[in-house]
């Protein structure tokens, strides 16, 4: 809308410097306009035109780039920027982190598993005249060197270290990009992996195996308890050998312990004395 009027208003000085001070006035008398002489109206108009096209604010956030008939002249804001009408062009960029979506990379890693990959790119601009002149666009630049880099990263590793050593990738990512968008006044702060799909075969395949390797570590975990109890009932045969008072204790102690049971259970305590002398017999009469 203001550059309709600024055409209308240029549309009329220039009819005016045809036509002569009679176009002003039929022109402003038209507009409701009151006898005003037509010189101090062309010179309010032009004040009120130059004001709003050389005058620019600019929020902390985000630089100017002027160009002065076509040349840069460098970055200026914020605040308040002075123009010159017709003269100057300026190219405003924001100096806030962007936050970008990698599309989804089909990979296919080191050890041959195709897999999909997507990520995310938190970058910002440093330097707004090298953002603006040395590329096109640099949000769109930023984002083609991310996807090329995240396939080419991802495909020099193996599943288990895409899967097991993300913070890695994710730094490795960072300045491989970083790298490349230096030459565009572009600082690359943080790249993060989102998601990783795998196959469902091999989805399933790798369930079997983790499923395998619990039964192995339960298995391993028993046969280490009974290895450790054997060695305490070693400890404890050797102990009472030593001491056979000590194995008629343990007699009588489990008796109490049977005949505190509410159970129909006559037991006979066994000396083992009789076994010994049972023993040497057959051992003689061989």
């Amino acid at each position: 809308m203001r550059d309709i009027i600024i055409f209308l208003l240029f549309g009329a000085i220039v009819l005016a410097s045809i036509f002569g001070d009679r176009f002003l006035l039929y022109f402003f008398k038209i507009l409701g306009g009151s006898g005003m002489a037509p010189s101090i109206i062309v010179l309010a108009v032009l004040i009120v035109i130059f004001l709003a096209s050389a005058i620019k604010i600019l929020p902390e956030y985000e630089r100017g780039v002027i160009f002065r008939l076509g040349r840069v002249i460098g970055a200026k804001g914020p605040g308040i920027i002075i123009l010159i009408p017709f003269i100057d062009k300026i190219v405003r960029v924001s100096l806030r982190v962007i936050t970008m979506d990698v599309p989804t990379q089909d990979v296919i890693t080191k050890d041959n598993v195709s897999v999909k990959v997507d990520a995310v790119v938190y970058f910002r601009v440093v330097d707004p005249v090298k953002a603006i002149v040395n590329v096109e666009d640099f949000i769109y630049a930023t984002s083609q060197i991310s996807q090329t880099t995240l396939r080419s990263v991802c495909g020099q590793a193996e599943l288990d270290e895409l899967l097991s050593q993300r913070e890695k990738l994710n730094i490795k990512l960072q300045e491989i990009i970083d790298k490349e968008t230096d030459a565009w006044g572009v600082k690359v702060v943080s790249v993060e992996l989102k998601r990783i799909d795998l196959p469902e075969e091999l989805v399933k395949a790798m369930a079997r195996q983790a499923e395998a390797e619990r039964e192995r570590r339960a298995k391993i975990i028993a046969a280490e308890a009974e290895y450790q109890a054997a060695q305490k009932l070693v400890e404890a045969a050797q102990l009472l050998a030593k001491q056979p008072i000590a194995m008629q204790l343990r007699y009588l102690e489990t008796l109490n312990t049977i005949g505190q049971k509410n159970a129909k259970t006559i037991v006979f305590p066994f000396p083992t004395e009789l076994m010994s002398f049972f023993e040497s017999l057959n051992t003689k009469n061989q």
